[in-house]
């Protein structure tokens, strides 16, 4: 009994069988099938391999959210050098709830302004970056997904000693500042507080030293990501006028990161630029310096490197093969009717009947194939058209 059960079983799956086997002796091969074949099965290798690079990729995916993160603090990274000595420079954060933020965090460094040709190629490269982020927007998915070791964007140390005077000052560090929109200022004097807002005491600089040129090497706000260029990066300002005001005008939009090699929050923001000259006869009034006016953003960005799942490349890689052997097949069969139908059209007019001029004759059978027939000792003449003729 089991026997009996497991042989209607077993036919009953072959009659389930949906690929049938066809006997080798009915396939017919053709040097054109062949041919087709092999670009078939050259297709299917080449996009087979192009879909696994794909699978191998990954994506960045950006989903947009309201910021509820209300009490925490900001985290601004600063890395500017003024073409000023440190003494007569200072640096404060003034935000719209009236709090002046000290440069306590901010050291105050004194360098050469004039960059060393190392130095020089290291900027040009920065800024040769930054015009191609701003014309090739996936290159910061590229910078995400690969983050470089080390510090951020800053300037290569000055190699050897040099005997240059130390003409400028470098105001690097790091504050923390309330989510609310803010003034940073670099301006003449150092800061002090004071209840009625804030001040910087510039009675003892002489008006001639006033020289604002810069250089931004690194400025951003929050965690700080190694590699990452952020817009203001080596952006470097010289100006020959004393009363010279740049201001720039920034919003500040929190991103939370997440990818294979990475997960932090940090910010990204766009920025504007201004640069004028102060002169109180001619109506443009202000104060000599550097201003950094940012603002915060209600929305959160949250980027996320996402990855082909298998099955997904499984089925793609299904659908490829399964395609180009239907789509080659369909194009085989069409162009091989065509073929067969211009074929049998030139062979109707090889069998098109001819006018020829006949002595007295006997017409008798259509025969298809030329040959000599002998009927009742009389020769017969099969011809091509396949009209018989009888010598007389």
């Amino acid at each position: 009994m089991r026997r009996l059960s497991r042989r209607k079983v077993l036919s009953l799956v072959r009659e389930l069988d949906a690929f049938p086997k066809v006997s080798d002796s009915y396939v017919e091969t053709s040097a054109s099938g062949g041919t087709v074949s092999l670009i078939a099965f050259g297709a299917m290798a080449l996009l087979a391999v192009l879909e696994f690079f794909v699978y191998r990729d990954t994506w960045m995916k950006y989903e947009y959210e309201v910021d509820k993160d209300f009490s925490s603090k900001l985290r601004i990274n600063i890395d500017i050098t003024v073409a000023m000595k440190c003494q007569h420079v200072g640096a404060d954060i003034l935000d719209l709830t009236e709090t002046m933020i000290t440069s306590s965090g901010l050291l105050y460094e004194p360098v050469i302004f004039e960059l060393t040709p190392q130095q020089r190629l290291w900027q040009r490269t920065l800024l040769l970056i930054q015009n191609r982020l701003r014309e090739e927007h996936a290159l910061q998915e590229v910078l995400y997904k690969t983050p470089v070791k080390g510090g951020p964007t800053a300037l290569p140390p000055r190699e050897g000693v040099s005997l240059d005077p130390l003409n400028a000052c470098r105001i690097h560090g790091h504050v923390y500042v309330n989510k609310v929109a803010g003034n940073l200022h670099i301006t003449v004097g150092k800061p002090i507080h004071h209840p009625q807002g804030h001040a910087h005491i510039a009675a003892f600089v002489s008006h001639e030293t006033y020289n604002f040129s810069h250089r931004i090497d690194h400025l951003s706000f929050g965690e700080e990501i190694p590699g990452v260029i952020n817009p203001l990066d080596g952006t470097e300002k010289i100006t020959f006028n004393n009363n010279q005001m740049f201001q720039y005008f920034i919003t500040v939009v929190p991103t939370r990161l997440n990818t294979y090699k990475i997960s932090a929050d940090t910010h990204q923001f766009s920025v504007t630029e201004r640069e004028r000259v102060i002169n109180h006869a001619a109506g443009s009034h202000g104060v000599s310096g550097i201003f950094v006016k940012y603002d915060t953003s209600s929305l959160m960005v949250t980027v996320s490197e996402q990855h082909m799942p298998l099955w997904q490349f499984l089925v793609r890689l299904c659908g490829i093969i399964g395609g180009i052997f239907s789509t080659t097949g369909m194009l085989h069969g069409l162009v091989g009717f065509c073929f067969d139908v211009i074929c049998f059209r030139l062979k109707l007019g090889i069998y098109r009947p001819r006018e020829v001029s006949l002595e007295p004759t006997v017409y008798g059978l259509y025969i298809q194939n030329p040959s000599f027939l002998f009927l009742n000792k009389q020769a017969v003449s099969i011809k091509s058209e396949g009209i018989v003729s009888f010598s007389m």
